[in-house]
């Protein structure tokens, strides 16, 4: 979390605790908000519409939040590429549209519900080397079949010593979008934002044979801070 600055007094003070304790919107939220309160302008005689207008304006900024976060400095670290609940850790086979062996992988699944921030970040620092989309189903991301029958996006990163880590975008029963901003050949710094999922989603995390997980199904993680794992 960012530490408030010493200001002692002042107008500039409480600004500077509101940068610090309201996070800033993603720019994806952008359109949302602005048709939330063009809504509530035009009904602004009409006290239930401008009202409605209103509470959607606030809902979609709180979803579309952009936590600032900092990323642990040891490194052979893998952390969480998003905020939620770690449901499931088990060993499968990565996205076949990727194309890699079909070697179970450890993996680990987070489900984000609609309050968590929506905001993806790399879970390792190095180079894209491949992102694949693949069309599919909107079923409920807390199930098991998720990863396998839903519309999802990979993301294959490698680190400069040759760990591959993957990150699967997976979409669920509200989620009806998928945002990935990197692309093959592009650097990532750990942590860093890459994407986001509208409204309700999963992540998969696949890591290399012989990681250390670090984590227990039921807990909650911090997307950039939260380690996952250690690399082999």
């Amino acid at each position: 979390m960012a530490r408030r600055p010493d200001l002692k007094t002042g107008p500039a003070r409480l600004a500077a605790l509101v940068r610090t304790t309201v996070p800033p919107m993603h720019p994806a939220g952008l359109p949302f908000v602005g048709a939330s309160l063009a809504v509530a302008l035009a009904g602004r005689r009409t006290r239930w519409l401008r009202n409605t207008g209103l509470a959607a304006a606030a809902a979609n900024a709180a979803f579309f939040r952009h936590p600032p976060r900092v990323a642990p400095t040891r490194p052979g670290v893998v952390v969480a590429p998003a905020d939620g609940l770690i449901c499931l850790i088990e060993e499968e086979v990565p996205p076949s549209e990727l194309g890699l062996p079909a070697t179970p992988l450890p993996r680990i699944s987070i489900f984000l519900s609609l309050f968590d921030a929506h905001v993806q970040r790399a879970p390792l620092a190095g180079e894209v080397v491949a992102v694949k989309h693949r069309p599919g189903l909107f079923g409920s991301a807390e199930l098991a079949a998720a990863s396998a029958d839903n519309e999802r996006n990979s993301v294959v990163i490698r680190s400069p010593e040759g760990a591959e880590v993957i990150a699967v975008q997976i979409a669920g029963l509200l989620a009806r979008r998928i945002v990935c901003d990197v692309r093959p050949g592009e650097k990532v710094e750990l942590g860093e934002t890459y994407g986001l999922i509208r409204y309700g989603s999963r992540l998969d995390t696949y890591l290399p044979a012989g990681s250390r997980i670090l984590v227990s199904v039921g807990q909650r993680s911090v997307a950039g801070e939260t380690v996952l794992a250690e690399l082999p």
